[in-house]
Formats: C-alpha cells, sequence, structure tokens
C-alpha cells in the first residue's frame, strides 16, 4: 500500500510537471524588457518567448508576431525550441509507460517483475524530460544575464529573466524528483526477485516427493510399565 501510494503521488507530480513544461514552451515571456535608466515609466513592455515576440501596453492591448525565419533566429532559441518539443514528446511517453507499470494498473498481469520493470523505465523517462527542460531555460537564463552585464549591449536591447524561465525550473525540479520517486519504488523483491538475507529460498513445486520414513518397532522397553492391583 505505500508503494502504490506514493506511485501515485509521483506519478501525479509528473503529469503536473509535464503539464507546467507545456506551458513553459508555449508562453512569450521567456525574456522581458529591462527597466533601466532614470526614466522607469515606460509605455509598453516587450515580451520574447521561443515562438513569437509581443508587445504589451499600458492600455491593456497587447500585439504579437511569430519569427519570419527559424535560421536567423540565436542559438540558444533554436535550441530550446528542439529540446521543448521533444520534452513534450517523452512526457507522454513517460505517462504511457508509467501506467502500464504501476500496481493499480491491470497491465502485464500480475508479473510484478515485469511491472517494476517498466515502471522503472517510465521513471527514467521523466527524469529525461526534466533534463530536456533545465537545458534550454538554464542556457536562456545564462544568455540574458551575460547581455545584461555586457557594457557592449545597449540599454534597450537589454533583457530580464521572464516568469515562463522561472516556470521551466520549477517543471524541471518536479520531474525531476518524481521521476526518481517512481524509479525508487520498486522494492528488491520485485526488481531481482530475491530473498531476504539471511533466509535460503527454496521451491517445493519441483522437488521430488521425499519417501516417508520406515515405522519404528515397537519394543517393550518403549511402553509405559504399570502395576495392576
Amino acid at each position: 500500500m505505500v508503494n502504490t501510494g506514493m506511485q501515485l503521488i509521483s506519478f501525479t507530480c509528473a503529469v503536473t510537471g509535464w503539464i507546467m513544461a507545456i506551458a513553459v514552451t508555449a508562453l512569450p515571456q521567456w525574456k522581458v524588457s529591462a527597466f533601466i535608466g532614470s526614466n522607469i515609466l515606460t509605455s509598453e513592455i516587450k515580451w520574447e518567448g521561443i515562438w513569437m515576440n509581443c508587445i504589451y501596453q499600458t492600455t491593456g492591448h497587447m500585439q504579437c508576431k511569430t519569427y519570419d525565419s527559424m535560421l536567423a533566429l540565436p542559438p540558444d532559441i533554436q535550441a530550446a525550441r528542439a529540446l521543448m518539443c521533444l520534452a513534450i514528446f517523452m512526457g507522454w511517453l513517460s505517462c504511457t509507460v508509467s501506467c502500464c507499470g504501476m500496481k493499480c494498473t491491470t497491465c502485464a498481469g500480475d508479473d510484478r517483475r515485469a511491472k517494476a520493470g517498466i515502471a522503472l523505465s517510465g521513471g527514467v523517462l521523466f527524469i529525461l524530460t526534466g533534463l530536456c527542460v533545465l537545458i534550454p531555460v538554464s542556457w536562456t537564463a545564462n544568455t540574458v544575464i551575460k547581455d545584461f552585464y555586457n557594457p557592449n549591449v545597449p540599454l534597450m536591447h537589454k533583457r530580464e529573466l521572464g516568469q515562463a524561465i522561472y516556470l521551466g525550473w520549477a517543471s524541471a525540479v518536479i520531474l525531476m524528483i518524481s521521476g526518481a520517486v517512481l524509479s525508487s519504488t520498486c522494492p528488491l523483491m520485485e526488481r531481482g526477485g530475491r530473498y531476504r538475507r539471511g533466509y535460503i529460498g527454496r521451491s517445493f513445486a519441483n522437488s521430488p516427493p521425499s519417501a516417508p520414513d520406515p515405522p519404528k518397532p515397537i519394543t517393550s522397553n518403549s511402553l509405559p510399565l504399570k502395576e495392576y492391583v
């Protein structure tokens, strides 16, 4: 029951992290305009994502435009597109595999070793999904920080970390922790089919029946001596 509950909790958290990764992929707030200088009152805010850039005005209007050319994008944005799409696919694959390996499902029948192996594979896939989210988010954050402190970059081109970066970090951590917990819910007996240390396993199903012991002869010495009056 304990392992089943841990599997359900870790699987639910992993699915939540996967949904957060999908939201990070779609959000344009990877890079936001930095308010530097004496004039901090601006009429518009610029957002830059991996698919589009948006301009949000204080009046409430927002205009977004997708990138015209993919080859003209910076390397971090190109890598972020590929890795985030890969993370979404691997997250879907992880959910499918983990569902088949959980104890509360009827997949793989009653074969505990097979279900444990499937659950272990699903946990590893969730960890890899978290790494695919962590790499582009951290790469983009590093680029933003380096450009922010670079004196050769004009003030109007400096950017700050957007909300999608922090959401991506949270998604990666949740995915990797949930995958690790899901992988660790396979007991030793289900992994290798071994007995506990200190005990020797003996199969009674395949062992030949042993011959019964011959009856012992009854002697007079074995009978209790009683005196009758």
